[in-house]
């Protein structure tokens, strides 16, 4: 059985965290959710989610602030994380090692054990600061997947452009989902080859 932690912070988007929980809910995959503090603000504002029927969702759940939790240790054996969403202040404190809360302690442990580590990065427009440390996070092997939306599956609402990263989170891991229309290579209008 697979193992991920489910991290999600205080950058918009906290659907991306709830989609991909609720997608994974029908797997065989156990996750173990960490919500910090503004993330939990974040889930509130934007949907009607309460953080109660956001861990119900996930097999394990643990606070920030518990430093001990199984997930902040490499002996706590995972296939990885990811954070959904993922924001700029995380991204800066995993790039820099200085873990405040759980979310960023097991994103370092993550790191440090060399398994798979997704970050759903949340901004815009990114200052050069922004993209040094995406960029010093990839050269250490981090999956950067910014929730950029797709046009060629013809979304038909927000659902389906949320079901589509979720989608491509869970390709990371190895996770089959038929939850929206893949590319297939066929075209309408399809440009004559030169």
């Amino acid at each position: 059985m697979k193992k991920i932690v489910v991290g999600m912070t205080g950058a918009t988007g906290a659907i991306f965290g709830i989609r991909l929980l609720e997608v994974l809910k029908e797997t065989d995959v156990e996750t173990h959710l960490v919500v910090s503090k503004w993330a939990h603000q974040t889930l509130e504002h934007e949907t009607g989610y309460t953080l109660e029927q956001l861990k119900d969702l996930a097999d394990a759940h643990y606070g920030s602030g518990d430093m001990g939790a199984a997930v902040s240790s490499g002996s706590f054996r995972t296939d990885g994380m990811v954070i959904a969403p993922c924001s700029m202040r995380s991204v800066a404190s995993i790039a820099q090692g200085a873990g405040d809360h759980l979310v960023h302690r097991a994103a370092d442990v993550v790191l440090k054990e060399e398994r798979k580590l997704v970050l759903i990065a949340r901004e815009t427009p990114l200052s050069t600061i922004h993209l040094e440390n995406l960029l010093k996070l990839s050269h250490m092997g981090v999956t950067i997947l910014p929730p950029m939306p797709a046009f060629y599956n013809h979304p038909k609402n927000l659902d389906d452009m949320v079901n589509h990263i979720v989608m491509r989170i869970l390709d990371q891991f190895d996770v089959e989902t038929d939850i929206v229309k893949r590319w297939t290579g066929d075209m309408k209008n399809r440009t004559p080859k030169n």
